[in-house]
């Protein structure tokens, strides 16, 4: 069944980027989703399934969080605020930080991590008149708000807190009892210096802007920070009360190269503090409300279900499209050695999540290609720049690297050369997330006006220098595979991602009806490129260099993950992942949290649905947060988020044309439920697992593309259309069928003879489990 369709409940602008792509992404996938029957049998509304596992997932504290990785978050995409204790008054003051990311510095003579990096604004404390004894707090994923009461010896803060969705605006409520009601805000301006100053040494000439300058300006006051290359950032506030409450109102502006940041935060904050907070809420809420009704999953274990839910408010929290691609901190900046975003595995993993769990409007990977792809071709050498593109290890919102060095921002580099660093594939790895959403949309104008133009300049780079070996075969020169170390010839990093562009730039102009000159070339490579080099171990990081330590990243092994040009077909195939994934993760040492989301994808590729929980069971015991966030030497956002997708993986693929149901679910997982969970080929899946059996599939089309199912429903099954009349289907073997489905047709695969109740439920856990957050001892 299908519903009409309705707007994107978002009411940001989308910036338009090119032709019709701004249009484009607004329309892909933002259809109201698939009717879901949320009737029980009887015809009464049950409660609604949505609000239960929400809440269900809601963080609590019971305990002071003492750091940014234990405390509650919020967000829209631009303004972020974690809260926590201050550092070294825990008992006299709470900190609410104020971090923007669209705030940065503007010296790329300084490069990407110094000189265009992101900058620290500053927070606010909470200051109570008597110390902290306790607190009751509770993160509201479904409402994307923080409530509770802070208790002092004097009385007691009863809190709400929310950033504002549209508004962009940080609103804190506090209602205090008689003995609190001297409770005060004060606002501490952050230095304006690169974080990465912290951990590294400052580059020749470079030093911190000057000091933010605090003044009233009637009944707002604000901090203007000048920078020294022109512009400057605001955080303007005000507080007002409405009888016994006084609720604060905070926004941060920026502008460059002018000065137009102070008028504009004086003016939304005047704006927003017209209104009590229960009125500015209203809005904010209906979006969080829309938000989380674009899909649905259950499964029976609490903890993975409860941090699934927690990763999409943190997702929305942290993306929109028309915010800047997430820098590793998403727009929380906490003390870090990499203050902007990066490009070799980062922002990848970042935004894999919002294709399955249809959210294609927090797509901003597609929209910066896109609107910046000028600034990617002058990030080449100047010889390639006609016809070539690429993108650096690390770059500002707006794609820029600036000056390259170790120190202050990694360059594109040339192959066979080092310095600097020869790292080559990051362009077209970050294109291979424009495909997903793509496939996930079948969206023409995606292909035809970002991904299409885009990759055939960046594999236009790798041409340059492929190289005819005596034995015949295609070779690169030496380049590096990140982070190993080493530049290797043949680096299975780059390899890898050259056989995917070419692949899809062939598949595109054939969809596109383009008749390309440098087509021969692209089949020439496919037909010639010399072999992954492989060892007794596996996949080689390349021909020089062998994979022969702990190492992280799966840079070496994209051709399985996620590009599935490597899939098992062959039982020797099969044999070569098992075994280089074996060998990757069997060094410990240098391992980190998303070298166990990328093996559990992996594993969930070979079917292997309790391998990949275990892999998902070492990433939650050893390196997620109380609050689910992550860190390495500062904070790193895609790691938490990209084990979200390790779940999708285990739930459905759509890789290579066939749509898999419930392919590598562990024994304990008999029951599970999926609603409107996208698909490559624009298709909106709704399943249910009971007793360990696959009960029902529904698909519903949005484009028309053909459609393969791996249902996994044991025995004859019946197909019907969304009026419940049987539909005529090509049975493929193996539980798979081949549907017709048109533009808007849906279908519901059944066991013969069965009539299931299609009622979106949540499941029973197996077990309870303790709540994300710091949960009372």
């Amino acid at each position: 069944m299908s519903c009409p369709s309705a707007p994107d409940p978002s009411r940001r602008a989308v910036l338009a980027t090119g032709s019709a792509l701004g249009g484009a992404l607004l329309t892909s996938g933002l259809a109201t989703p698939a009717a879901a029957d949320v009737r029980s049998s009887a015809g009464s509304l049950p409660a609604d399934p949505w609000r239960t596992v929400l809440e269900d997932a809601d963080l609590v504290w019971q305990r002071m969080p003492t750091t940014w990785s234990e405390g509650p978050f919020l967000g829209n995409g631009f303004l972020g605020s974690g809260v926590y204790a201050e550092p070294g008054a825990a008992s006299t003051a709470v900190r609410f930080n104020v971090q923007h990311s669209e705030v940065q510095d503007h010296r790329p003579e300084f490069g990407s991590l110094f000189g265009l990096a992101r900058l620290p604004i500053g927070y606010f404390t909470l200051e109570p008149v008597g110390a902290i004894t306790g607190l009751d707090w509770r993160l509201s994923l479904r409402e994307a708000e923080l409530t509770g009461t802070l208790t002092t010896e004097k009385g007691t803060l009863a809190l709400r807190a929310l950033v504002h969705n549209d508004r962009s605006v940080l609103a804190v409520d506090v209602t205090p009892s008689d003995g609190e009601r001297d409770f005060r805000w004060v606002f501490h301006p952050a230095d304006a210096i690169s974080p990465r100053a912290a951990f590294k040494p400052l580059p020749d000439g470079y030093a911190g802007n000057p000091p933010a300058e605090v003044s009233a300006h009637g009944d707002v006051t604000a901090a203007v920070q000048p920078l020294l290359a022109g512009g400057q950032h605001v955080t303007a506030w005000r507080e007002r009360t409405w009888g016994r409450t006084r609720t604060l109102y905070v926004h941060v502006a920026h502008s460059y190269p002018g000065t137009t940041a102070l008028g504009r935060a004086l003016r939304s904050v005047r704006a927003a503090a017209a209104l009590p907070y229960s009125a500015l809420a209203v809005a904010h809420r209906a979006w969080w409300h829309a938000y989380y009704r674009r899909s649905f999953l259950s499964l029976p274990d609490a903890r993975i279900q409860r941090f699934y839910w927690i990763q999409l408010y943190k997702t929305a929290s942290a993306a929109r499209r028309d915010a800047p691609v997430m820098a590793t901190c998403g727009p929380w900046l906490e003390p870090t050695p990499w203050p902007n975003t990066w490009w070799n595995l980062n922002a990848q993993l970042e935004y894999w999540l919002i294709h399955g769990s249809n959210h294609l409007e927090l797509d901003a990977i597609t929209r910066a290609l896109s609107e910046f792809r000028d600034n990617l071709a002058k990030e080449v050498p100047t010889p390639y720049r006609a016809d070539s593109l690429g993108i650096p290890r690390t770059t500002d919102p707006h794609l820029v690297n600036g000056a390259a060095s170790a120190l202050m921002g990694y360059g594109v580099g040339i192959p066979g050369q080092d310095p600097p660093t020869p790292e080559v594939g990051n362009l077209t790895w970050a294109l291979h997330n424009v495909w997903l959403s793509y496939r996930h949309t079948m969206d023409e104008r995606i292909l035809r006006d970002v991904l299409f133009p885009l990759l055939r300049k960046a594999v236009s780079y790798y041409l340059h220098f492929l190289e005819t070996g005596p034995d015949g075969r295609l070779h690169l020169p030496a380049t590096f595979s990140p982070e190993y170390g080493g530049d290797s010839r043949d680096c299975n990093y780059d390899l890898m991602l050259l056989t995917w562009g070419c692949r899809t730039l062939l598949e595109s102009v054939e969809l596109l009806g383009i008749d390309d000159a440098s087509a021969p070339r692209w089949r020439e490579v496919l037909a010639r490129r010399v072999p992954y080099p492989t060892d007794a171990n596996g996949f080689m990081i390349g021909a020089d260099i062998p994979f022969a330590k702990s190492h992280r990243h799966y840079s070496h092994l994209l051709a399985v993950y996620p590009l599935y040009e490597v899939t098992g077909r062959t039982p020797e195939e099969r044999s070569l992942i098992e075994k280089s994934l074996a060998h990757w993760v069997g060094f410990e040492g240098a391992l980190q949290g998303y070298t166990f989301t990328g093996a559990a994808s992996m594993s969930a590729l070979l079917g292997k649905g309790e391998d990949a929980l275990r892999y998902l069971g070492e990433l939650m015991t050893r390196f997620i947060q109380p609050n689910t966030m992550y860190q390495e030497s500062g904070p790193v956002i895609e790691t938490p988020l990209s084990a979200a997708q390790s779940l999708h993986d285990m739930v459905c693929q759509s890789w290579g044309g066939v749509i898999r149901v419930f392919p590598a679910l562990p024994a304990a997982w008999a029951d599970l439920e999926v609603h409107d969970f996208r698909t490559q080929g624009a298709f909106l899946l709704g399943a249910r697992r009971q007793g360990g059996s696959t009960r029902w599939v529904r698909l519903v089309s949005e484009a028309g593309a053909p459609c393969v199912v791996r249902h996994g429903i044991t025995g004859p099954v019946d197909v019907r259309d969304g009026r419940g009349r049987p539909m005529r289907y090509s049975d493929a073997g193996d539980g798979t069928v081949e549907l017709g489905l048109r533009k808007g047709d849906s279908a519901l695969i059944t066991a013969r003879g069965d009539r299931p109740d299609l009622t979106v439920t949540p499941v029973r856990p197996n077990a309870d489990a303790p709540r994300w957050g710091l949960p009372g001892a």
